[in-house]
């Protein structure tokens, strides 16, 4: 396995902050790579070393919306495959390439670490956060995940990628994302609400400092919230709203205060299907995605165990029949 990969010893530039700090950056891009149809999705990984502990405080990606729909940096305890390039799906797949092998981006320990989409800019988290991965954390590679829209001519390749910004300098406050999505449909000709929302359970507080929307074509707002209780009932918070035809880039949330046990965190996209016929959740261009992701770090501790929230979706789910009794629900505008 160690032959296609790399281990995150050697910086290739090296920028010294201000207050001491060595941060060294890693191309971890695309080992010019050949997408050879139309909505395919390729995983590269690295192998992160064992020995060490590395925290990334920044991404830059190197991509533009003309050559790649998305890219999504996981962390795996596991990689998904053996191979330095591999066909894989959104968060999982089952289909068959007559090229690469086939495999979901992780077989263990599965995490999103960062995304980005629509020429989002480069993204730097705040002074002493940064994402533990190495030694002591459950994050032991990193696998890039490029969705392309469009098979590429046989003499062009492609790098996508991101330039991670590390160091070695332990950070004080651990990141970590939490990603709220939904299954479902939306009918023909019809303006659907896709909503999701779950409980914190985790004796944890965590403290939000970006959020990232993600549709397709037919998303018109996102907007995620904190939901907490007081006497008169349920409270919402909003974290963040974003047009998803904009720059996918993380955006700063616009309440900080910490979140603890027994919030609920929730989100909904406003689907506009203007079609004749229904369009589903699924991994290519011509279905929709209704995504919500949260960014924030914890002070002296670890990360939410929980890194996935999914509902159903509509028909079958909407926040007034969600399990968490909630009341007091935002009218909805756009």
């Amino acid at each position: 396995m160690d032959k296609f990969l790399f281990t995150f010893f050697v910086s290739l530039s090296c920028v010294l902050f201000a207050t001491g700090q060595e941060v060294d950056t890693y191309d971890f891009l695309m080992p010019n790579v050949w997408p050879h149809r139309d909505e395919l999705y390729l995983c590269t990984p690295i192998r992160i070393s064992p020995h060490s502990n590395y925290y990334i405080v920044g991404f830059e990606p190197n991509a533009t919306m003309h050559t790649a729909h998305h890219m999504l940096l996981y962390g795996c305890t596991d990689p998904g495959s053996n191979e330095s390039v591999w066909s894989c799906g959104e968060m999982q797949s089952n289909e068959v390439d007559d090229i690469y092998n086939t495999a979901s981006p992780c077989r263990s320990g599965s995490q999103i670490v960062y995304a980005w989409a629509r020429d989002a800019p480069s993204l730097h988290l705040p002074k002493d956060v940064g994402f533990l991965i190495g030694k002591d954390s459950p994050i032991k590679y990193l696998v890039l995940q490029v969705h392309y829209m469009h098979r590429f001519r046989e003499d062009k390749t492609d790098d996508s990628g991101v330039f991670l910004k590390y160091t070695k300098t332990r950070m004080p406050r651990q990141a970590g994302v939490i990603l709220l999505g939904t299954s479902g449909v939306i009918p023909p000709r019809r303006i659907e609400h896709m909503e999701t929302a779950c409980d914190i359970n985790e004796d944890k507080v965590i403290h939000p400092f970006a959020f990232r929307t993600h549709t397709h074509a037919l998303g018109k707002l996102v907007t995620g919230y904190v939901v907490r209780q007081d006497q008169s009932g349920d409270v919402w918070t909003l974290l963040g709203k974003k047009n998803p035809q904009l720059p996918q880039m993380f955006y700063p949330v616009l309440d900080t205060k910490p979140i603890r046990r027994d919030d609920v965190l929730a989100a909904r996209c406003i689907m506009n299907n203007t079609n004749d016929y229904p369009v589903r959740i699924g991994a290519t261009n011509k279905d929709e995605m209704c995504n919500f992701y949260l960014m924030y770090w914890v002070e002296n501790d670890t990360p939410l165990e929980k890194k996935y929230c999914f509902s159903a979706g509509p028909p079958y789910y909407y926040w007034t029949r969600a399990r968490e009794n909630l009341n007091n629900i935002p009218v909805s505008s756009l």
